[in-house]
């Protein structure tokens, strides 16, 4: 049997080795919901609703898009699932969703209230309701 002194620099060898693997990747966290409208049609397959998650801090600049989801088919309520990095939430900084609904290219529904996420206590599940887009 060897002493244990002996094992040392086998045993520094090892933690060297552990030390420089790769951290494993970021957990992610998700914003989830829905999106319906309340006229009571059923739009065209080739309908798509794109769920935006953003910071939406500065008035002055576009908002930065941190995750988008595009939802083709189905029926009302299209059901949502965006991901995101906790560990780059800015905890004043203002997060937002918003959806639009286009067919063939053309909007015909979109959210217009300002739907707050993730900070200032607000929720990470929320529902939408977007309203129709009159058509010219």
């Amino acid at each position: 049997m060897k002493p244990i002194h002996a094992l040392a620099p086998l045993a520094a060898l090892a933690l060297a080795g552990c030390a420089s693997m790769e951290p494993p990747p970021a957990a992610q966290a998700q914003v989830t919901g829905s999106v319906l409208y309340r006229e009571r049609i059923m739009l065209p397959p080739t309908a798509t609703v794109t769920v935006t998650l953003a910071d939406t801090s500065l008035m002055d600049a576009p908002a930065q898009v941190i995750d988008t989801q595009v939802i083709t088919g189905g029926s009302p309520p299209y059901r949502f699932a965006l991901s995101y990095d906790p560990a780059r939430i800015i905890a004043n900084h203002t997060y937002s969703v918003s959806a639009r609904i286009e067919v063939d290219g053309r909007l015909r529904f979109i959210t217009d209230t300002h739907t707050p996420v993730i900070t200032h206590g607000a929720p990470t599940h929320v529902e939408m309701i977007a309203v129709g887009v009159p058509q010219t």
